[in-house]
């Protein structure tokens, strides 16, 4: 299949066409404006890159961490915003916000996040189990973006007693939502066991007048092609594969056109990659050392497979300036292939089996109460 001819159409987000239809999923701490330029220059700028979690009522208050989670570098077309929040007049305001000072092109809404700082507060993954709350922050958000596209991601509910997916998807379709993606777990799952493509599956059947999005084990490239083509979705969202791997996203482009040239970098590359992201995060927050210091998260996951001892690790991690990065690295055998086996699954792997709800939450899905403008987080990046 060729680049000119290829298996799959461009995903239309709104006035926003994304080719290969390929998604950067929000990670907290991880989808800052830093990570984003790293994959969308090992993409040649295809795909969509979304940032990282907002709270709305940071965003209306103007949170000082929260503006600064929401500059996009000049290069980034279009500009996407991940939005949480569970009081829909404080959705309404942010969007209306982000339309008036033109702070973004696309709005994403966040029903998807298991952890229990959200899900206690009866956001995140909680949220679509209330069904009119759920319209209602839909209602507000469309209302108020004028010609922005929303789109949402969720998951398929709370456990596998409570499912929500497809009531879900239903009410985003009647509230004028421009696309879903849906991550094949529950809430209770956290990232644990495997993802059900058979509800991606189930929910493109559901809602055909949309574009559905698939999230969840898509490790590498040829992972993203075999969901679409066993689910027929619109296009797939990219999280956790991509950690300690931006160039993942120059594969899926590889994948998709039909080039099939994967990168698998060797040792030098990925430590040349590692510093680079590193001084862009110092860049980005004003401070070499922070940069440095929040870069440390990164590490093992750059490093997955490569033989590297323990302690070396361990310098790695404690690491505060970009000449001892950077020294550092160099001990190492940086002549080391791609390690056999590192396109598999990283990041967190663990199910929770339990998810921290409101008192109550589940005794009815269409009471509302108590569930207030008190509720919203007041920051933001999760």
């Amino acid at each position: 299949m060729s680049p000119e001819s290829p298996e799959f159409p461009p995903l239309a987000i709104g006035p926003h066409i994304v080719q290969p239809p390929v998604v950067l999923a929000p990670m907290a701490g991880i989808t800052n404006a830093p990570f984003r330029t790293l994959c969308r220059e090992f993409s040649g700028g295809k795909g969509l890159f979304v940032s990282e979690m907002i709270t709305t009522r940071a965003l209306v208050e103007r949170n000082e961490k929260t503006m600064q989670l929401i500059r996009f570098d000049e290069t980034e077309k279009p500009r996407s915003i991940q939005l949480y929040g569970v009081d829909p007049v404080t959705v309404g305001k942010a969007v209306r916000m982000i339309v008036d000072e033109d702070l973004a092109d696309h709005i994403d809404l966040n029903f998807g996040c298991p952890v229990p700082k959200v899900t206690r507060k009866g956001g995140g993954s909680a949220l679509p189990y209330k069904r009119p709350l759920l319209r209602a922050i839909l209602h507000e958000a469309v209302t108020n973006a004028g010609d922005l596209p929303v789109t949402m991601k969720m998951r398929k509910g709370i456990d596998d007693d409570h499912i929500t997916f497809l009531d879900a998807g239903r009410i985003a379709v009647e509230e004028g939502v421009t696309a879903i993606a849906l991550h094949g777990r529950t809430a209770a799952q956290h990232y644990g066991g495997t993802a059900d493509w058979d509800a991606i599956a189930r929910l493109k059947e559901h809602v055909p007048e949309i574009p559905v999005l698939g999230n969840g084990d898509i490790w590498c490239a040829d992972d993203a092609l075999r969901m679409m083509r066993e689910t027929g979705v619109d296009g797939v969202v990219v999280g956790r594969g991509c950690l300690g791997r931006p160039w993942l996203f120059g594969d899926l482009v590889a994948g998709f056109e039909g080039t099939g040239a994967y990168a698998q970098p060797g040792l030098r590359v990925v430590a040349d990659t590692m510093v680079k992201h590193a001084r862009l995060l110092g860049e980005w927050l004003g401070d070499e050392s922070r940069g440095v210091v929040d870069f440390r998260k990164h590490v093992a996951w750059y490093l997955k497979g490569f033989s590297v001892g323990s302690e070396m690790r361990k310098k790695l991690a404690i690491t505060s300036s970009l000449d001892e990065l950077s020294a550092q690295l160099s001990e190492l055998d940086l002549d080391q292939p791609w390690p056999v086996g590192a396109d598999g699954p990283r990041g967190r792997t663990s199910g929770n089996g339990r998810v921290v709800l409101p008192d109550g939450w589940l005794k009815d899905p269409y009471d509302c109460a108590g569930v207030s403008e008190d509720a919203e987080l007041d920051t933001s990046g999760g």
